[in-house]
């Protein structure tokens, strides 16, 4: 069998022979025992940036820009040719376990929560008319089964859905409460965005009109100039029945306008989601267009227009080639004459199985009030309610989970799924982690794979490596010392505890040795499915204290010498 060489073994040759290393490379190659290495790391940014080749001119790839992969199938097609270029001197039989990020997060499982179907509760869906919110005396759970039942009418066998809710932290008293209200960039994906004017830009410059920034949504024409667009960004649906007295308020933030009638607040009760807003009548919101200079709440605006309607709000943003002011919004909300009171989001994850919705759990999603407890300062999570690549989650989740969950047990797990701002081009996404309680600490997960050279090409290999132990070599003994053509052999390893490679009658063969093998590998991982591989190290007496590596495979429900 092939003894397991490491390459540092030859870093020498490398820094005092005369040959260069192409030479290097021939000489490897003619070996008789080829360098069979062994090793395990986990990817940098800079390794993610070196993944794919790029010029010093072109923008970062998507590996560079998220530092993970899309799935764990993009990981086991993107890395050989990465391992290929790092271990260039080594042979078949090596292995290497990389350790990655996945775009949704760690584990893979974890997407079912970072991509679940999000609803949040309107005000009608709430016991108690006005409140939007549940009053701290009331139970959620028969409110949320029916909402699911009322949303998701055909749901499919697996669908997971998170509810959004607020309840009440306290009685709450009679004011102006929040019919509908939307946050951004919170919302900004239930909101649909509709080009009417093509700007004519391309690539990464084609990003005028509207977006989603850490914290609000950014409508601008300016990329190294003025430019002429126009983008609306349309809410859901609202439902106003019953409603009357209703107002309507905004905070946002007003830069460089110089044409007012660029950009409006407008509603309309004819548009059908998904049409042309063109074709649709649009009545505008009359509101201050100040250039606040910062964010700014706006004083109640009369919405009674609307009241008992359906309607839908749109922000609509335009500039010209020589007029590009920039609109920041904040939120907005329809109020109406209602409960008002601080309130907490919460969030709740339901699973579709055998038709009934079950609640998930298990799996936490993090609210605003969340994000603030973690630092509300300048590079903290509460400064957006949100982690991105300078405010990393990792720096702060394990500490927030301590706090949280002061009682913990050993090995005690929970899904964390939270806000990550990916920059201005990507936006802000949902992303996840899978948390385990071990030693006293909250640790986060990553995902991993191992590879092996085969026939020079790295492929991705579930070999297991495993030295036997004392214990091993006692069961082997036990059951083939009365096995005819064992005994001998046998006895030898009670005794010695190594396997005879020397000769005699105590020796053991290739094939006696897989016998043993079978019995320790079916003792170890009985449940092992066909194709598993493991990599043996045994103890041997050849003569002297020796060890070898035997390659086993799973075939046919036995395990066979893996050539």
């Amino acid at each position: 069998m092939k003894r397991i060489v490491y390459v540092l073994a030859f870093i020498g040759a490398i820094f005092t022979g005369c040959n260069p290393v192409e030479d290097i490379n021939d000489d490897l190659a003619n070996l008789g025992d080829p360098i069979i290495g062994v090793d395990e790391f986990t990817l940098t940014s800079d390794d993610y940036a070196a993944l794919v080749d790029q010029g010093d001119d072109e923008d970062p790839d998507f590996y560079e820009t998220f530092e993970a992969f899309s799935d764990i199938e993009d990981a086991k097609v993107i890395l050989p040719p990465f391992l290929a270029d790092r271990y260039p001197f080594w042979g078949d039989g090596s292995s290497v376990t990389v350790s990655f990020n996945l775009i949704d997060g760690n584990p893979e499982d974890v997407s079912a929560f970072t991509n679940a179907d999000v609803y949040s509760l309107g005000s009608s869906d709430y016991p108690t008319s006005n409140s939007n919110a549940f009053l701290p005396s009331e139970n959620a759970g028969n409110t949320l089964e029916n909402v699911l039942a009322d949303q998701f009418a055909s749901p499919t066998e697996g669908q997971v859905v998170r509810l959004g809710y607020n309840r009440f932290t306290a009685e709450p008293e009679v004011g102006l409460a929040s019919v509908y209200e939307a946050s951004f960039p919170l919302d900004f994906g239930n909101f649909e965005l509709v080009e009417v004017l093509d700007d004519g830009l391309e690539g990464d410059d084609d990003n005028l009109g509207w977006r989603d920034e850490a914290a609000y949504a950014e409508g601008s024409g300016f990329s190294g100039g003025a430019n002429a667009t126009e983008e609306w960004l349309i809410s859901p649906e609202y439902d106003l029945s019953g409603s009357t007295g209703l107002s309507f308020q905004i905070t946002q933030e007003i830069d460089f306008l110089g044409d007012e009638t660029l950009f409006d607040v407008l509603v309309s009760m004819d548009y059908a989601t998904g049409g042309d807003p063109t074709t649709a009548t649009w009545t505008a919101v009359a509101f201050d267009k100040t250039m606040f200079g910062s964010m700014t709440t706006s004083a109640d605006l009369d919405f009674t227009a609307y009241d008992g309607q359906t309607v839908h709000v749109a922000l609509k943003y335009s500039s010209t080639d020589s007029d590009s002011p920039r609109w920041r919004v904040q939120d907005f909300a329809i109020r109406t004459i209602g409960f008002s009171g601080d309130t907490e989001s919460l969030s709740a994850y339901y699973k579709y199985s055998e038709g009934e919705w079950d609640e998930v759990d298990g799996v936490y999603y993090l609210s605003s009030a969340d994000y603030d407890s973690m630092g509300e300062g300048s590079g903290q999570p509460g400064a957006f309610n949100n982690f991105s690549g300078s405010v990393l989650p990792e720096n702060y989740l394990p500490q927030f989970l301590s706090i949280n969950y002061p009682f913990a047990q050993e090995g005690d797990e929970l899904f964390i799924i939270y806000r990550f701002f990916g920059g201005s081009g990507v936006g802000t996404v949902t992303k996840g982690n899978l948390y385990t309680f071990s030693g006293g600490n909250w640790s986060p997960s990553i995902s991993s794979l191992q590879f092996g050279l085969e026939n020079g090409i790295w492929v991705p290999d579930n070999t297991i490596r495993y030295t036997l132990t004392g214990s091993d070599y006692t069961l082997v003994a036990s059951e083939l010392i009365a096995v005819e053509g064992f005994e001998a052999a046998a006895d030898n390893l009670d005794n010695f505890g190594n396997f005879n490679r020397a000769g005699g009658s105590t020796n053991w063969t290739d094939e006696m040795i897989v016998t043993a093998l079978n019995i320790v590998l079916d003792n170890l991982n009985p449940s092992a499915a066909d194709g598993q591989k493991y990599i043996v190290t045994i103890a041997t007496w050849a003569p002297g204290n020796s060890t070898e590596d035997f390659s086993m495979i799973k075939s046919s429900g036995e395990w066979v010498i893996n050539n």
